[in-house]
């Protein structure tokens, strides 16, 4: 099975966890505004009239026409079809999606440290909220989310559903780590030693044979202005 795969051009964000469990188990895909006009293709294709209208990006298109968004929504659907990056068993696939469930809750979290007051307002008109945001997400909230996955690993053993294989749940803590420390590398440099099974997971992903080609293509986009963004004004050590 092929799947079309809809998401903006020029940023990782939230397609990305949907990209990395596709490249790393060679599931067939296409990106869809890559081999069009770009975005001008996902608007048009949005207000396209459909029974099962997706909200917004992430969201694949199956070969007979099933469309599934909402990023962790998507994975499941995918885990499901292809035992190589989920759990068999329900009780297992459950699981991973609650893990997923929990990484998007750390990405949003993150997005709003620098739109915290409203996402049509730009980064500038908000920075004394964004500011004061910054100080809670990096004193606490960081370190929140990293210490329940760390307990995971620890219960766990290297992956974050047990076993020997990765799943698209550690995929997903392996971007949301890359994203994070872009955005507060000096925060996560402090943090680092406090969750070396995270950062042991984090290394071991980016090591993966079925990931170095994509790794290295011009397809693994670098971050810039999408979910997570580097404002050295919102960074700190503490």
């Amino acid at each position: 099975m092929s799947y079309a795969l809809w998401y903006w051009t020029g940023i990782p964000g939230r397609g990305e966890f949907v990209r990395l469990p596709l490249e790393a188990a060679a599931i067939p895909y296409e990106e869809k505004t890559w081999q069009r006009e770009g975005d001008a293709a996902l608007v048009k294709d949005l207000a396209r009239p459909r029974i099962d209208p997706p909200f917004a990006p992430p969201y694949i298109v199956t070969e007979d026409g099933l469309v599934v968004s909402q990023t962790a929504n998507i994975l499941l659907y995918l885990g499901e079809r292809h035992p190589q990056i989920a759990p068999r068993e329900l009780a297992g696939r459950h699981w991973v999606h609650q893990l997923q469930l929990t990484l998007m809750d750390l990405v949003a979290e993150s997005h709003d440290v620098h739109h915290p007051v409203g996402v049509d307002l730009y980064y500038e008109d908000q920075k004394p909220e964004a500011a004061r945001r910054a100080e809670g997400f990096r004193g606490r909230r960081i370190p929140k989310f990293l210490d329940y996955f760390e307990r995971v690993l620890v219960q766990r053993g290297a992956w974050l559903a047990g076993g020997s294989h990765w799943s698209y749940a550690d995929l997903s803590l392996f971007h949301v780590v890359e994203g994070l420390c872009f955005a507060f590398p000096r925060r996560m440099a402090v943090l680092r030693p406090d969750f070396k099974r995270v950062w042991a997971l984090r290394d071991t992903v980016e090591a993966l044979p079925e990931l170095q080609t994509y790794l290295a293509s011009e397809r693994r986009l670098p971050f810039s202005d999408g979910l997570f963004r580097h404002y050295p004004e919102l960074d700190g050590e503490g």
